[in-house]
């Protein structure tokens, strides 16, 4: 094994480095940064020059790559599809999108806490975000473990949201910032789906939260205990002790496992710096409530 490994903390959060990602990885490296992954949720890889390709190269190396983007493209032309997403602040053409464009005011809900993807069915399991170009100011990148979060949970409160399923929509998570203007094909697309509280990481056995601003209701709870649960446990996921707070550099790409983080952007003046950056979001082998065992509620 050639890479090296810099935790940021003990059990979260780590810096790869002695590894060039636009080159073939040998197998020992690769499994390395798998077992890396696994233990710290989030890998920071500095210093990569990558071609999309390239990016979308290693990224394929963890499983299935999600394809279908949220907003309708028709309605919300952007320079990426398919397999990238484009988070930035720049429109079809290339330019620092307008104040009052529909994709800044979508893309304001990713200053939420959120796990990518869980609002569909088959949610993400990770995410591999690259930058090209980042803003001097601001737009950093937080992450909240939710692993660590759940084991800080009493007895009491683990056995009580064992087996709970919560209701995650796009609509639940936009709806908070303001953002209410899906039209019929994205309303068909992306229907309200199940998922489980706690999750079980299948690599380590570490139990893990799985809550994010995409979850609007719990069922089997009235909608406004089941709400104030979840807003409860966002918040107890979000206290100091469980996050890192990441600052962009250019030509960096950043993973991060969907199933047991929540993460966030933070604010920068998005009229006047470019923030360019491109995702691959790898699927989840199922939906978290058959992983789990647990029976889908109609």
């Amino acid at each position: 094994m050639t890479i090296t490994i810099f935790p940021v903390t003990q059990n979260f959060a780590a810096e790869i480095g002695d590894v060039d990602l636009s080159k073939p990885i040998a197998d020992d490296d690769f499994a390395a940064i798998k077992q890396a992954f696994w233990k710290y949720a989030v890998l920071v890889f500095p210093g990569q020059d990558l071609t999309p390709e390239q990016h979308l190269a290693f990224s394929e190396k963890f499983g299935p790559v999600e394809n279908e983007r949220t907003l309708d493209p028709k309605a919300t032309p952007t320079r990426y599809s398919g397999a990238f997403a484009d988070i930035s602040n720049l429109d079809a053409q290339g330019k620092i999108w307008g104040e009052t464009s529909r994709q800044r005011m979508y893309k304001a809900g990713n200053k939420l806490w959120h796990t990518d993807s869980s609002f569909k069915f088959r949610p993400s399991l990770c995410s591999l975000l690259y930058s090209r170009t980042i803003a001097p100011i601001g737009g950093h990148t937080q992450f909240a473990d939710q692993r660590a979060a759940y084991d800080a949970l009493s007895d009491d409160l683990k056995k009580k949201l064992h087996g709970m399923v919560a209701e995650h929509w796009i609509v639940h998570s936009r709806m908070r910032n303001g953002f209410t203007e899906f039209n019929e094909d994205e309303k068909r697309r992306l229907p309200a789906v199940p998922q489980v509280l706690v999750r079980t990481i299948p690599e380590n056995g570490r139990k893990s939260l799985y809550v994010a601003s995409h979850a609007g209701r719990v069922f089997g709870m009235p909608d406004e205990e089941g709400r104030a649960l979840i807003d409860s446990m966002i918040a107890h996921v979000t206290q100091p002790q469980f996050i890192h707070t990441h600052r962009w550099r250019p030509n960096e790409l950043i993973m991060w496992d969907n199933r047991c983080t929540m993460h966030r952007g933070t604010d920068y003046d998005d009229l006047r710096w470019v923030r360019d950056m491109q995702r691959v979001t790898i699927s989840d082998v199922a939906n978290s409530c058959e992983q789990e065992g647990v029976a889908i509620a109609a």
